[in-house]
């Protein structure tokens, strides 16, 4: 079984997770910190926009393959994966310790909230046969 859907977003949400990570890796490396952010406020940033990537993405990810393997409409799947790429790809210029509400910060984790939301309601309908 192909897993076609899923694998569209997976592929560039696995590329900007490598983006975040070799941001906070660089920084780290120019700075010379091993652990932590050393105090560093932009290091700082750029560990918590990638773990908040990390902190959302595998998740939904997974539901949707779940959700794919159980044959949902890829209707839906698109949805989910549009939002998540969207919100992950917005959520990390909004994420500031200067500005906490940033509107681009908020738009990036309610877009990942209705992503999840969207294919937990597809693991619903397509495991209880509804």
């Amino acid at each position: 079984m192909l897993l076609q859907t899923t694998a569209y977003y997976a592929l560039p949400l696995a590329l900007l997770g490598l983006v975040l990570w070799f941001r906070v890796t660089a920084t780290r490396s120019g700075l010379k910190v091993s652990i932590g952010d050393g105090g560093d406020p932009a290091l700082h940033e750029k560990i918590r926009q990638h773990g908040n990537f990390i902190e959302w993405t595998p998740l939904v990810l997974l539901l949707m393959v779940i959700a794919e393997g159980n044959r949902a409409d890829a209707i839906y799947l698109h949805i989910s994966g549009g939002l998540l790429l969207a919100g992950r790809l917005i959520h990390p210029f909004g994420l500031s310790a200067a500005n906490p509400m940033h509107p681009l910060r908020i738009v990036g984790n309610t877009a990942s909230l209705l992503a999840m939301l969207n294919v937990m309601a597809c693991l619903v309908f397509t495991t209880f046969d509804l």
